[in-house]
């Protein structure tokens, strides 16, 4: 069985023209989620779930789905504030969503194979997902046997300033040990990669050192597991309305306690993505210069 992709698109709003999601920057208008898509497909994906809110549901529905509907099966789902367990209410003042592991919930009822989990405005790179795809069909069978594709640092800066990145610590078979979120790596006027340490001092990165793009492979367990974690989360977070339930949390437990392993797939692929509105130019020649190696076609659908 093929694996799923399952694209995280709750954060996309109905009014598109605005948005950096659904921005135009390939050569016939391609947005950065077409190319993944496009990707994931070539890459041995046999399905796309999309997370998405109710609200702009038919928007959705007419613009995004129908460009794909033709190349590979696609679902939707939704992710709400209000989609709780049973015995929870939602806070009357709660406004923030309840985070990209949230998200990965909502799922589990379409879900039943090994399955990938991407943002939908990040550029992730061909390779990537050919990695990907290739380790969630030798899982299919397995459990508890996780991945996440590890970028190298200097393939996933943005020439416009300091960048958020899980910065990740792995053994000595490449099996992740750790995740912590960096939130001010910079490449520096010598060439040096760096972050600010909770201090606020500067401590060096090397070139390769893998950082997680939020691009991670699960088998379907893995939504039990969550489960259980998110009536954890919620009963020690209900005071907090800004807390969320992100995917390294999880994956932090499940390594601590041993109930998982999570490889670290190393790539080659260059991330980019519109971290800021200078950025866009770069991402539309990077694409530009992809397109012109043949990399991909002039016009994706």
């Amino acid at each position: 069985m093929k694996p799923t992709l399952l694209v995280l698109a709750a954060g996309m709003g109905s009014r598109y023209g605005g948005l950096k999601q659904l921005d135009g920057v390939g050569p016939s208008g391609e947005t950065i989620m077409d190319y993944s898509i496009f990707d994931a497909v070539r890459g041995g994906f046999g399905k796309v779930v999309f997370v998405i809110r109710k609200d702009f549901e038919q928007d959705f529905r007419g613009k995004i789905l129908k460009k794909y509907e033709h190349v590979v099966p696609v679902e939707i789902v939704f992710q709400s504030l209000d989609k709780l367990p049973e015995g929870f209410q939602l806070p009357e003042t709660r406004e923030k969503p309840w985070g990209t592991n949230h998200a990965v919930m909502m799922g589990k009822e379409v879900i039943c194979e090994p399955f990938a989990v991407i943002n939908a405005d990040d550029f992730y790179g061909r390779e990537s997902f050919k990695i990907l795809g290739d380790y969630l069909q030798s899982v299919e069978n397995k459990q508890n046997s996780y991945c996440m594709v590890g970028y190298r640092v200097g393939n996933t800066l943005s020439e416009s300033g300091a960048v958020a990145r899980g910065v990740c610590s792995t053994d000595s078979e490449d099996f992740l040990t750790s995740v912590v979120e960096r939130t001010h790596i910079i490449r520096d006027t010598d060439g040096q990669i760096k972050y600010k340490d909770d201090n606020g001092d500067f401590v060096v990165l090397p070139e390769n050192a893998p950082v997680s793009m939020n691009m991670w492979g699960f088998t379907p367990e893995y939504f039990d597991y969550s489960d259980e974690l998110f009536v954890d989360f919620l009963l020690k977070n209900q005071d907090h309305l800004k807390a969320e339930f992100y995917i390294p949390s999880v994956v932090n437990h499940l390594i601590m306690n041993k109930e998982a392993e999570v490889k670290v797939l190393d790539t080659p692929s260059k991330w980019f993505g519109v971290t800021y509105a200078n950025d866009r130019p770069t991402v539309v020649a990077k694409i530009q210069a992809l397109v012109d190696k043949n990399e991909y076609p002039e016009k994706l659908f």
